[in-house]
């Protein structure tokens, strides 16, 4: 049996994760975060009081660190040392101090190769940044999503606010995202690219139903 990858990329607040659930969900198939996978590396640091942007700090973190990824009742969860974080690695701090370790090769070869390995044997649709260009450059299906800063601010404050956090202000998850996507396309180590031949959709004015669709309609 031959299986095949659905690789969803874009920057942060672009509707990637919520799109891959709805395909996994549609498609039954497996729906793997590999985002949350790289937050949880950055809250590590955050833990341990690493200096996020330190190379040599984080490399020795990394010889130590355990992630897991769980899937109860279609959610996935993320485990960090034997401790569920899922909650905890969407707080805005955890977002920039992902996007500074993400950069740091040693950290990108652990989880792309934790990808690949949960991904074995399997359907499945994953999103990030660099899916499409260097985890599964052979995907069978390969989308970049795009959305203005403002509107995927105003989503993420409001996905937020959802999951009961109200400490965090527009202006503070605007300037988070700005900084993501300054760091995630400036980076040498895997950045975030559009390869040629991903499928481009512009999600700012569209809504998620709508989107979903249009995604499953070049899913053969």
């Amino acid at each position: 049996m031959e299986y095949y990858q659905i690789a969803i990329d874009g920057p942060s607040g672009s509707g990637k994760s919520t799109l891959a659930k709805g395909v996994a969900n549609k498609l039954q198939i497996l729906y793997l975060d590999t985002g949350a996978m790289y937050r949880a590396c950055g809250l590590k640091a955050i833990k341990t009081g690493i200096d996020t942007k330190d190379t040599e700090e984080v490399e020795k973190m990394m010889k130590d660190i355990k992630i897991d990824i769980t899937h109860e009742d279609g959610e996935q969860h993320v485990w960090l040392d034997g401790e569920d974080v899922s909650k905890e690695i969407r707080m805005p701090g955890v977002s920039v101090a992902a996007s500074d370790v993400s950069a740091i090769p040693c950290v990108r070869e652990a989880m792309v190769d934790l990808q690949r390995k949960i991904s074995e044997g399997k359907n499945v649709v994953l999103d990030g940044r660099d899916i499409g260009s260097k985890v599964f450059p052979g995907a069978k299906y390969k989308f970049f999503l795009v959305a203005a800063a403002e509107e995927r601010a105003r989503r993420r404050l409001l996905e937020l606010q959802q999951k009961g956090v109200t400490d965090t202000t527009y202006e503070d998850v605007l300037r988070d995202i700005q900084y993501r996507d300054q760091q995630d396309t400036t980076r040498a180590a895997s950045p975030l690219v559009k390869v040629e031949d991903a499928i481009e959709i512009d999600t700012t004015k569209i809504g998620i139903d709508e989107t979903l669709d249009l995604l499953l309609s070049y899913i053969k």
